[in-house]
C-alpha cells in the first residue's frame, strides 16, 4: 500500500481525481467529512444510545454520542502525532502532493467521530438481541431461503457494517450517501471484509465484518481505488486502511480510560482502586506535587484521566510507526494497544471494568430488557415488511408501517432487503425511542 493513494480524496460518483495540492486549505476535503457525519441524523440519534449504562438517569454516564466525540479528539491527537512522523519518513508525500500532518489527523478524526454511527440501541447487547431475533427467534423461520452469506449478516448483525450502509447509502435525489471521501471510509472500515468466512483467521481484520452484500460492490470499489490488497481467501476481504489502526486505537484508549472513569462516578468502582489502577499507567508522567495538592476527588480523577490518555496515545503512535512497514504491507494482525508497553496496566482496569461496570446489576437488567424489546419490535416491523411485499398486508401490519418512518421502508422487495431493513430500522431507534415504540406495540400508551 502507498500513502499517496491511500490519502485519496475520492468521493463516490467523482469522475476525475481530486489532488490535495488543489485543495482550499481552509475547507479542506477531511474536514468537510468531519462535518457532514456531525450533522447527520444518525450522529444525533446517539446522543440517546447506551455507551455502557442503558437509559442511565445521570449526568456522569456517557452516551454513544460523547463518547464518539471523545474518541473523535483523540483520534485526531493520534492521526496529527502519525502524520508528523510519516511525512517526516515520506517527505515526497508533502513536497509532491501537499499533505500535512493535519490531513491525517483530520481523517482519522472523522472516521473515530462516525465508528459508532450504526450501533442499535441499548449497547453491543442490542448487536446480539437482533442477531438472536433471526437466528433462533421469530425471524429464523424468514431466513431459510436466504444465501448462506446473507443469513450470516442476519445472525451474527454488525454495527460496522451498518455505520457503513449508513454514510454510504444512496436514496432518491441522494446519490452516495454523505459522499465521503474514500480515505475517510477506509480509515472508517476497521473489519474489510465480507460476513463469510467468519473469522477465517486470527488476524484482527477478520474479527468481525464490515459492510452487507447490498454494500459489497462499492466497497470493492473504495478499496480497489486506495490500494488495498485482497486477502486471498473465499469470500471477498482486503486488507485494512493504515489509519483504521488509529481509529480502532483511539476507540480502544477511551473505553479503557472513560468507561473506567463511568464506574468511579457511579460508585461502581471505589476511589482507592481507581487511583492506584491509574497511578500505575502514568506513573512516569505524574507530577505528584500537582496530584496531591488537588481537594476534590473529580480534580484527582480529571488530572489522571488526562495523563493516562496522552500516554496511551503517545505510545499507540510509536507503536504504529514501529510497524509501518508491516501496517502497509498488511501484515500486521492485531491492535495496537496489544504491542503497548503498558499492556498490563490496560488488562487490569478492563479487568475491573468487566467485573465492576459491564456486570453491573443495573447493566444487566437493562440489556435483559433490550433483548425482550428489540426482538419484539423486529418481530412486528418485519412481519409488516413481508406481509406488504406479498400482498397480505393484515389491518395491524398498516398500521405497524405508517409508524415506521418512509427514509426507512424497503425500497426493494426480496426477502433479504426486507429483512435488512427490519434490522436496520430497528438499529437506528435510540434507546429512549425503542422503549416509547415498544409500549405502544404492547398497548402502553404512556
Amino acid at each position: 500500500m502507498q500513502w499517496e493513494q491511500l490519502l485519496s480524496l475520492k468521493r463516490q460518483g467523482d469522475v476525475s481525481k481530486r489532488l490535495r495540492i488543489e485543495q482550499d486549505n481552509t475547507r479542506l476535503g477531511f474536514e468537510v467529512d468531519y462535518d457532514r457525519i456531525l450533522f447527520s441524523s444518525a450522529f444525533r440519534s446517539l446522543q440517546d444510545k447506551t455507551q455502557v449504562i442503558p437509559l442511565s438517569n445521570t449526568d456522569f454516564v456517557h452516551t454513544r454520542l460523547t463518547h464518539s466525540l471523545e474518541v473523535s479528539v483523540v483520534g485526531r491527537s493520534l492521526g496529527r502525532m502519525v502524520g508528523v512522523q510519516v511525512l517526516e519518513k515520506h517527505p515526497e508525500l508533502a513536497a509532491t502532493h501537499g499533505y500535512q500532518a493535519t490531513d491525517f489527523g483530520a481523517i482519522v478524526a472523522a472516521a473515530a467521530l462516525a465508528h459508532d454511527i450504526g450501533n442499535p440501541p441499548f449497547g453491543h447487547s442490542g448487536e446480539k438481541a437482533i442477531g438472536a431475533f433471526f437466528a433462533s427467534g421469530l425471524g429464523a423461520g424468514y431466513t431459510k431461503d436466504l444465501s448462506e452469506v446473507q443469513r450470516q449478516e442476519l445472525v451474527d448483525f454488525e454495527g460496522n457494517a451498518n455505520g457503513f450502509r449508513l454514510l454510504n447509502a444512496s436514496r432518491e435525489g441522494v446519490p452516495g450517501g454523505l459522499r465521503l471521501s474514500y480515505a475517510t471510509l477506509g480509515a472508517f472500515t476497521k473489519y474489510p471484509k465480507e460476513a463469510l468466512p467468519k473469522k477465517p483467521s486470527q488476524h484482527i481484520a477478520d474479527k468481525k465484518y464490515g459492510f452487507f452484500q447490498s454494500q459489497k460492490e462499492g466497497y470493492s470499489d473504495i478499496a480497489k481505488d486506495l490500494g488495498l490488497p485482497s486477502r486471498g481467501f473465499a469470500g471477498l476481504a482486503f486488507a485494512r486502511h493504515p489509519l483504521a489502526f488509529l481509529v480502532e486505537a483511539a476507540d480502544d484508549i477511551c473505553y479503557t480510560i472513560i468507561d473506567f472513569e463511568d464506574g468511579i462516578n457511579l460508585g461502581l468502582i471505589s476511589e482507592d482502586y481507581a487511583l492506584e489502577y491509574l497511578i500505575k499507567l502514568v506513573k512516569d508522567s505524574i507530577n505528584t506535587k500537582t496530584y496531591h495538592a488537588m481537594v476534590h476527588m473529580e480534580d484527582r480523577l480529571s488530572y489522571l484521566r488526562a495523563l493516562a490518555i496522552n500516554t496511551l496515545i503517545t505510545d499507540a503512535a510509536k507503536v504504529f510507526m514501529t510497524y509501518e512497514a508491516e501496517i502497509l504491507a498488511g501484515s500486521f494482525d492485531c491492535a495496537l494497544l496489544e504491542k503497548s508497553k503498558y499492556t498490563a496496566q490496560i488488562e487490569d482496569i478492563i479487568s475491573l471494568s468487566v467485573q465492576k461496570v459491564y456486570q453491573a446489576a443495573e447493566v444487566l437488567e437493562k440489556e435483559v430488557a433490550g433483548y425482550k424489546i428489540i426482538a419484539d419490535l423486529l418481530g412486528v416491523v418485519a412481519a409488516a415488511f413481508i406481509n406488504q411485499a406479498q400482498e397480505n398486508l393484515r389491518a395491524y401490519d398498516r398500521l405497524i408501517l405508517k409508524l415506521v418512518p418512509a427514509i426507512h421502508q424497503p425500497a426493494t422487495l426480496d426477502t433479504y432487503s426486507l429483512l435488512l431493513a427490519s434490522a436496520t430500522y430497528v438499529a437506528s431507534l435510540s434507546d429512549r425511542a425503542a422503549v416509547h415504540l415498544h409500549n405502544k406495540i404492547s398497548g402502553k400508551m404512556l
